[in-house]
């Protein structure tokens, strides 16, 4: 991944897109990272690959059990009322 200062990407801003397209650019603002920049396709397949997860996740969680915040809510309340 090529890293370029926030000044450079600034004055080049074309040319930042243009080198975008084919890989991720790193900026940098006195010397740390502070974004990077990505072809849309690149956000898109990642953007994917999270949904992917999240479900896989979600889907896990189903099958262990999970109850769900209003139900995990209840349960705690039932818990502190009966040790008062």
């Amino acid at each position: 991944m090529e890293k370029i200062s926030a000044t450079r990407a600034q004055n080049n801003f074309g040319g930042l897109l243009d080198s975008a397209r084919r890989m991720p650019i790193e900026i940098t603002k006195k010397g740390r990272s502070i974004a990077v920049i990505l072809a849309i396709e690149e956000f898109e397949r990642l953007q994917t690959i999270e949904d992917k997860l999240l479900a896989l996740q979600a889907k896990q969680a189903n099958e262990e059990g999970y109850i769900g915040v209003e139900a995990s809510e209840d349960l705690l309340n039932n818990l502190l009322n009966v040790e008062t």
